[in-house]
């Protein structure tokens, strides 16, 4: 006789943040200087200048890898999660961020882009939601003007850190979102460490900070890995 017992339905695979993944980002940016941008300063003339940005656009791409400690079945002590997730994360931003002009005191400063290399630690709240902190290399382009008329104008090459934090979330197995802060501080530029009076981008002392906030899309590669399941 036909049996009448319903076929048997496997549980849902556990979702997994392991694998690779790129996306876009757009967001907005704003100065962090916490020095003065005083070439007069006393400070200045040793380089000692915080170059002082507006806030404007920020907008790029990103490409990272993740990988979940504990493989499909991790979790955290007392069912908080789907565990640990260790990555890393590069990208490059276009800004709009400068504020231009010639001033005989504060000379236009602009960022016309910068990118980062970047750790990421972060910790499943569920299997869909991830925060985490992320932290590592930065760099970008720095022009900045002149301040008298025999002053030429310098674009440098400027390096430093960055570190923040963010919150990612899966809207369909391959499609995550994220919202992400960060601080970032560059400092150095492409010419000697003498004679600057703090106009230039060459010493080591003259930095350029800000901070950034955005928004972005990744799309994830899990080669051989079970899909991740948002409504999981």
């Amino acid at each position: 006789l036909p049996s009448r017992k319903e076929a048997v339905v496997p549980p849902p695979t556990p979702p997994t943040w392991t694998g690779l993944y790129a996306g876009l980002n757009i967001g907005g940016g704003w100065n962090a200087g916490n020095g003065n941008a005083n070439v007069w300063n006393l400070n200045g003339w040793n380089g000692g200048v915080s170059n002082n940005l507006s806030s404007g656009v920020i907008g790029g791409g990103q490409v990272g890898y993740n990988y979940q400690l504990g493989g499909l079945n991790g979790s955290l002590p007392g069912g908080l999660g789907r565990g640990i997730v260790v990555g890393a994360e590069a990208d490059f931003q276009g800004t709009s961020m400068g504020s231009g002009g010639y001033n005989w005191s504060q000379p236009g400063v602009a960022l016309n882009w910068f990118g980062t290399v970047r750790g990421r630690l972060g910790l499943g709240l569920t299997p869909a939601l991830l925060v985490y902190g992320t932290g590592g290399f930065a760099y970008g382009s720095v022009n900045r003007n002149g301040v008298l008329y025999y002053q030429q104008g310098y674009t440098a090459s400027q390096t430093g850190w960055t570190a923040g934090g963010g919150v990612e979330y899966m809207l369909t197995p391959v499609v995550s979102t994220k919202l992400e802060y960060l601080y970032t501080d560059l400092s150095g530029g492409n010419t000697n460490t003498w004679n600057n009076w703090g106009v230039g981008l060459n010493n080591v002392n003259n930095h350029t900070r800000w901070n950034t906030v955005r928004a972005g899309v990744n799309y994830h590669i899990n080669f051989g890995g079970a899909p991740v399941i948002a409504a999981y």
